[in-house]
């Protein structure tokens, strides 16, 4: 049985390549891809998605990093601290990967027994933001307030033990450009998330 946790979305980026387009609100297969992401983290214990209240069918709590766009390091770090619970491990999604489901969620936990935590790989082995971090690992590397924003999410990652996680099918597909979502959208909804 799956050990309690908690999720954090990440949804609060630019979106440059998108024009600035809110991710979180933008529809594949007639659901916004924040519906997706919560869809993915659907047996976590409480929410947190990092980025501007948009309307969820799921209660969540939206909570935003101070200054805004700091990165995924600022945001994992600000949801996490968000999280009203405590459990053993963090869930961290971003918004832009529809194909996530709860079989890949409880994936991740399964491979981080026993380390520091999972990340999902891509077909060509760069980890994608799907992951499962033991808190009280990430509690100790994490850096001070002001070191948050603008740092890189590896360099956060790096003295952590991670499983490596293959993705299967389009689980590792991210949506960066409209060019992404027209693509998506033409694959049709039979394998749709």
């Amino acid at each position: 049985m799956l050990e309690s946790f908690c999720a954090v979305v990440l949804a609060g980026g630019r979106a440059a390549r998108l024009g600035g387009a809110d991710k979180a609100s933008v529809e594949l297969a007639g659901r916004t891809l924040l519906a997706h992401a919560l869809d993915a983290v659907v047996d976590a214990a409480e929410v947190v998605v990092v980025g501007d209240p948009v309307p969820t069918e799921r209660p969540v709590t939206f909570t935003r990093e101070d200054p805004r766009y700091g990165g995924p390091v600022a945001a994992l770090l600000t949801g996490r601290d968000a999280l009203l619970r405590r459990t053993p491990t963090l869930a961290v999604l971003a918004v832009d990967m529809p194909h996530v489901t709860p079989r890949t969620i409880r994936r991740l936990h399964e491979a981080a027994q026993g380390r520091d935590g999972a990340a999902l790989v891509d077909p060509d082995g760069r980890r994608q933001l799907a992951l499962v971090l033991d808190v009280a690992r990430l509690d100790a590397v994490r850096p001070g307030r002001e070191e948050q924003h603008g740092a890189a999410l590896h360099r956060l990652l790096e003295p952590l033990d991670l499983a490596a996680v293959p993705t299967e099918g389009r689980e590792h597909r991210d949506l960066d450009t409209w060019a992404d979502l027209r693509e998506l959208r033409e694959q049709g909804d039979d394998d749709a998330p």
